[in-house]
């Protein structure tokens, strides 16, 4: 029985698969390696013999594929340690999740994590299994990795002490400091100044807080409430993570206030752009207004599509938030024009979506629904808040009982965060007019009975 010569395609499909093998990057890596050993032990026994030249040198590294220093390195790193192969390197940091939780808790403050883990060595060298501490900079480089890997930092808001809020936010309302957001992250927007003049006791312009929304009455600050803390919380998230987060709640609830105090605990370097759209936007207005938010020139790009989308694209790839109000305005088509745009796989952009009924909005288009990460309502006020929050948002209920607050919420505001500032408002012009009266149950029956007719 005679063997069977292989045939031509077979010997030309070993030759194939022999080369893929020899070009493929592992293959080279051990090959490599190899060669090393073999022209160190070479050339050092040459060497203990005093015939080593430098033509061997050179040969050597020819043979191997190598530079003539490297094969010099390979030299004096063998006569020091000893060793033929090369050394192997130490596998890259990473964080476990002790010291993420830990890295959350400094606020993402890598400095910070970096000083603690210098003053617990002893417990950290252990669970890391490493024998000396990560410098700074390595910290600073694995957190970077961590993060564009997608692993998100579950930081609300940078803090640099402990405070408690409540107390905070009275202090801040008892300074009456514009503009003021403190260490702990609580925000109190005051009104704007009245150009000098001082306040004789009638109502002057009425006030706004940066956000445009009106407070109706001087002296009143946008409080930090609870639903503000969890919208901020989510936003932090979903911003961290580079996705699309939806606000909604009945009208009144706050929510644009909610998202742009929110938007101020974020850090300085994070751009926040502010889309305003119209009622019922076609494709050219939308794209106008999100042109507009970005700075780009409107009037150059309004009637060269491609050129607008391309600049659009362009905008979103830097990390940032685009903010759209009043989502409910915009119809399914543009919606899913928005989508697109978030769409592209160069996008870095999160997209913060706010409205009344923008959760029934958004389920008339939903391809953009299911991209949405993270959807938080911004309920009415609880009954037990009311007291609390009423006082830190205008002084002039620091003198009425709360059986008379509960009173008027649970027959007209209702928990309504704008129906109470617009109750505010006429009880303030009231005591205008009448310094002697107090902020009794008499007065703020008079204030509700000016909203109006009161459905049950």
């Amino acid at each position: 029985m005679t063997a069977q010569s292989p045939s031509p395609a077979s010997v030309s499909q070993g030759a194939g698969a022999a080369a893929v093998r020899a070009s493929s990057p592992a293959f080279r890596s051990q090959d490599r390696a190899l060669s090393r050993q073999v022209v160190v032990r070479r050339l050092l026994a040459l060497d203990e013999a005093g015939k080593l030249e430098t033509v061997h040198v050179r040969i050597a590294a020819q043979s191997a594929g190598v530079s003539l220093r490297t094969v010099w390195r390979w030299l004096a790193l063998a006569r020091e340690s000893g060793r033929m192969d090369p050394v192997p390197r130490r596998s890259a940091f990473t964080f476990p999740d002790a010291l993420w939780t830990r890295l959350s808790e400094a606020g993402g403050n890598v400095a910070a994590l970096h000083r603690w883990m210098a003053d617990h060595v002893d417990e950290v060298l252990p669970a890391l299994g490493r024998d000396v501490l990560p410098s700074l900079a390595t910290l600073h480089l694995a957190v970077r990795r961590e993060h564009s890997q997608g692993r998100v930092l579950p930081v609300t808001r940078p803090r640099y002490a402990r405070v408690d809020p409540a107390g905070y936010d009275r202090a801040l309302a008892e300074l009456a400091l514009p503009g003021t957001v403190d260490e702990a992250g609580q925000a109190i927007a005051d009104p704007a100044p009245n150009n000098g003049t001082e306040n004789n006791g009638t109502a002057s312009t009425t006030p706004f807080t940066d956000s445009g929304v009106r407070l109706y009455v001087p002296g009143a600050h946008a409080v930090s409430t609870r639903q503000l803390g969890e919208v901020a919380e989510a936003l932090a998230h979903t911003i961290a993570a580079r996705g699309i987060v939806c606000v909604y709640g009945d009208p009144g609830h706050g929510k644009t206030v909610a998202v742009h105090q929110a938007l101020c605990l974020l850090p300085r370097r994070t751009p926040v752009h502010r889309a305003l759209v119209a009622v019922k936007p076609a494709l050219p207005q939308l794209r106008a207004a999100l042109l507009t938010a970005f700075g780009l020139p409107v009037k150059a790009l309004t009637s060269r599509t491609d050129a607008a989308d391309r600049a659009l694209i362009d905008a979103l790839q830097a990390p940032g938030v685009l903010v759209v109000d009043d989502v409910q305005r915009i119809a399914a088509p543009e919606l899913d024009y928005l989508r697109l745009l978030v769409d592209a796989p160069t996008t870095q952009t999160s997209l913060v979506l706010c409205g009344a009924g923008a959760e029934r909005t958004l389920a008339r288009a939903p391809a953009l629904a299911s991209r949405v990460l993270t959807w938080q309502q911004v309920p009415r006020l609880e009954p037990a808040q009311v007291p609390g929050v009423l006082r830190l948002f205008h002084p002039l209920w620091d003198f009425a009982t709360d059986a008379d607050l509960l009173y008027a919420d649970e027959t007209c505001a209702q928990g309504n965060f704008r129906t109470w500032a617009k109750i505010t408002s006429h009880a303030y012009a009231a005591l205008s007019r009448r310094p002697a009266t107090t902020a009794d149950r008499a007065l703020l029956t008079g204030a509700c009975s000016r909203l109006g007719p009161i459905t049950p």
